[in-house]
């Protein structure tokens, strides 16, 4: 009897040891018995530390000596034979590390034999080098039609003339990307193939444009299942990232979940009035159709032809320009972000494509909420007007942000206003393509 008990007590420590162990190694992954990956938050060279956080938020001492190997490798590179030798001294806080050696059973510290960096400040020069490709190369739109037999896919795309149906065949060259229900980052976006496609989805692709504009050789493609909602925030909690709203088409209250990788902007106060309009039809610069975006009135009086506020040159023409999204800066006095998408003049009636979309309403806001300026969470109230995407995930009564946007009541009741209908309606959230971001 005692040998059986003392053999069940064996077996009890045994299992328990085996339960920690694994627990130990299963609370992070980026913490294994022979690595750690994470992000530098300290570095102390005269004792010889780092301190690395994951992603998960464990805190890890990463100890260096004379044998220490410094490497850095380009990022997105996978390959560490594109690595070039480093110093310490080369290392900065914020950059991505990977320190190999024998990792303490608390999984606290690790003697390393050699560190593996990537510079945080090469990772952001590469965002912003994508970001300015499918800016310059980009097409966004709503998936019209799908042709199985040739692969094709037609959408609807904003262009200066208005919306216009824009073929985009798929061969096998094309890499094809989905947002996941419930995610966030356009990075995390899964690869998806042809067969996932759905009318209605949205798509952001990056390649070429044919001279006619009816075709678009793509090179990347990027789509998922969005909603748009919008509405007045009820209350907002910081300790879970919360926020509650009235939903402003179905009078229902939502959760919009805020996260780190959730993007929150701000249209100024003033925004509308340096468009050049007062949220009537047709109240962007450059009068009906909404042509080119907005300087305020300098933009207005300027003669028909001569350049305005949305055309592609480098250089604004007054004080305190923001950059216009047509990919030069405003005119004007304390310019907003432009609307134009293809340089047109404000001065001629309905020139270009401004916030109003040009000719057929409609707005391409895309360009415009990426030179926005951003807030956080602290700086949203109860009271304001928000519009956010989110993918369509298992619960209607949550989403997840993708982008959320606030001071958006001067763009309902300006979209209310060229929609026709009564005063009261709310306005047709669906011509608005917010739903997928940038890099």
């Amino acid at each position: 009897m005692r040998r059986c008990l003392a053999h069940l007590a064996l077996s009890v420590c045994i299992l328990s040891q085996i339960v920690v162990v694994a627990q130990a190694q299963g609370d992070d992954p980026a913490i294994t018995a022979t690595r750690v990956f994470g992000k530098i938050t300290n570095i102390d060279a005269p004792s010889g530390r780092l301190t690395v956080k994951t992603d998960a938020g464990s805190v890890v001492v990463v100890q260096i000596n004379t044998d220490t190997t410094f490497e850095r490798v380009p990022p997105g590179e996978t390959d560490t034979k594109k690595a070039v030798a480093i110093n310490l001294t080369d290392i900065s806080v914020g950059d991505g590390v990977y320190a190999r050696g024998r990792v303490a059973e608390d999984r606290k510290s690790v003697p390393a034999q050699k560190v593996i960096v990537v510079s945080q400040s090469e990772i952001a020069q590469k965002q912003e080098r994508e970001r300015q490709e499918w800016r310059r190369r980009g097409l966004s739109g709503i998936i019209e039609s799908l042709n199985p037999q040739t692969k094709e896919i037609t959408v609807t795309a904003r262009t200066a003339e208005g919306n216009k149906p824009v073929i985009i065949p798929v061969t096998d060259k094309v890499k094809m990307r989905r947002y996941a229900p419930d995610s966030v980052k356009f990075s995390d976006a899964k690869k998806s193939s042809f067969e996932e496609l759905k009318v209605g989805d949205q798509l952001r692709a990056k390649g070429d444009k044919s001279t006619d504009g009816t075709h678009f050789s793509a090179e990347e493609i990027v789509t998922g299942a969005f909603r748009t909602n919008g509405g007045t925030i009820k209350a907002i909690n910081p300790q879970t990232g919360e926020i509650q709203i009235e939903d402003i088409q179905t009078k229902q209250a939502l959760t919009i979940v805020i996260n780190k990788d959730s993007t929150l902007k701000r249209i100024p106060d003033n925004f509308m009035q340096m468009m050049g309009g007062g949220g009537g039809p047709g109240a962007a610069a450059g009068g009906p159709g909404g042509g080119g975006a907005g300087g305020g009135a300098q933009a207005q009086q300027r003669p028909a032809g001569s350049p305005a506020a949305g055309q592609t040159s480098a250089q604004g023409a007054g004080n305190n320009v923001a950059p216009s999204s047509g990919g030069g800066q405003g005119a004007g006095r304390q310019g907003a972000p432009g609307a134009g998408g293809g340089g047109q003049g404000a001065g001629q009636q309905g020139a270009g494509p401004g916030a109003g979309g040009g000719p057929g309403g409609g707005f391409d806001i895309q360009r415009i909420i990426d030179n926005l300026p951003p807030v956080t969470l602290a700086e949203l109230k109860p009271g304001d007007m928000v519009l956010l995407s989110s993918t369509k995930g298992a619960d209607p009564s949550r989403a997840t942000a993708i982008t959320l946007v606030s001071g958006v009541g001067p763009l309902f009741t300006m979209m209310q206003a060229r929609q026709g209908g009564p005063p009261n309606r709310p306005p047709n959230l669906g011509t608005i393509n917010l739903g997928i971001g940038g890099p």
